[in-house]
């Protein structure tokens, strides 16, 4: 939003009458772009570009099952923007591309083995409860994809389920052993229940071995969490090409880090503070999901609190639930805050606070 004022130059002759100061408001929903040049289009073409490294792993490592989870859902989320644009009699926004991203966000948080209806379901229900409803682009309060993704989880939850990821006999090698985070989960309760020792459980889930195969995507997981060289290399891009801002994937990583360093010192969990920031979709939520400019904060130390909230809310899932891992619950949360964070770290004008009446 922008006002401006229009006035008779100083120097004006005596004879011209003057007129009265012209206010021009213009008021659009989010995301307010400074540089006309990009475009909201231009934006999701530009994160589309970042994930490019990230489906690149995701098709090498999960094969044809990644390639068909994400282009049905991006199938999908196109057709039902066209048809309840259509049904709205609105104007068609699927030339946006954003229909194209959340439906290539949607496909990469899921399963490798996702059956094609919690594709169908959770598209649908992205575009339709995530978007529509709101009016579209720019006045969603929550992020599309997790929306589909939670609205998934809690309506298939044996098939999004942690032992929905493993399958015993593969010829996916990677997929006959659970999740990293799951797999701790798992050590954690036979810790408690004295089968193994400290010492082995941290061995066995924090090897050196373990730790590359995290960093490079030979590991078990959703499409696209896997490999975090692959979602740094895309966020590096966005981050050149000033697409996200830095202060949210800094809150995110900084909070996650210090809340795992305490848990990991008291005995919380076994997963060390660098291993928790490359296991699950912690990293990619931080670049890819955190930052969507249309459902978080608009000032600057506002994006900073969101990513300190979400990073919060992600070990604390992680740690103290039964679910292992925490990323989709807490962006919708912290979705919710976004207009009193706003409302909160509204900038001093130029010049100083604006002084109070009375």
């Amino acid at each position: 939003m922008s006002v401006g004022t229009s006035t008779l130059p100083s120097n004006a002759p005596d004879s011209v009458e003057h007129s009265p100061t012209v206010a021009s408001l213009q008021i659009a929903p989010s995301p307010h772009l400074s540089d006309r040049s990009l475009s909201t289009q231009r934006m999701m073409i530009e994160v589309i570009i970042a994930l490019l490294p990230v489906m690149a792993v995701a098709v090498y490592v999960f094969q044809w099952y990644a390639v068909t989870s994400i282009g049905l859902c991006i199938l999908v989320c196109l057709g039902a923007e066209a048809g309840l644009n259509r049904l709205a009699g609105k104007s068609q926004t699927v030339g946006d591309w954003s229909a194209v991203l959340t439906g290539l966000i949607l496909g990469l948080s899921l399963p490798w083995n996702a059956p094609w209806y919690v594709a169908v379901v959770g598209s649908l229900a992205a575009i339709g409860l995530g978007k529509a409803v709101f009016g579209g682009l720019g006045c969603n309060i929550f992020n599309p994809a997790m929306v589909g993704r939670a609205f998934v989880m809690l309506s298939f939850a044996r098939e999004l389920g942690a032992a929905a990821y493993v399958v015993v006999e593969s010829q996916l090698t990677v997929v006959t052993e659970a999740t990293p985070l799951s797999l701790a989960k798992q050590f954690a309760a036979d810790l408690a229940a004295g089968r193994v020792t400290a010492g082995d459980a941290r061995l066995q889930i924090e090897s050196a071995e373990r730790f590359w195969a995290l960093l490079v995507g030979q590991v078990n997981g959703s499409l696209g969490e896997t490999s975090a060289i692959a979602i740094l290399l895309g966020g590096i891009y966005l981050l050149a090409r000033r697409v996200i801002s830095w202060e949210i994937p800094l809150g995110v990583v900084l909070v996650s880090l210090v809340c795992v360093e305490l848990s990991h010192l008291t005995g919380q969990t076994l997963l060390s503070p660098m291993n928790h920031l490359i296991s699950g979709s912690l990293l990619f939520g931080a670049v890819f999901i955190a930052t969507d400019p249309v459902t978080s904060p608009v000032t600057r130390w506002g994006r900073f609190v969101y990513g300190l909230g979400i990073g919060f809310f992600v070990v604390v899932i992680r740690v103290f639930s039964s679910y292992p891992e925490g990323l989709m619950f807490a962006v919708l949360l912290m979705n919710a805050t976004v207009p009193l964070l706003n409302r909160w770290t509204i900038p001093n004008p130029l010049g100083g606070p604006v002084p109070k009446k009375g």
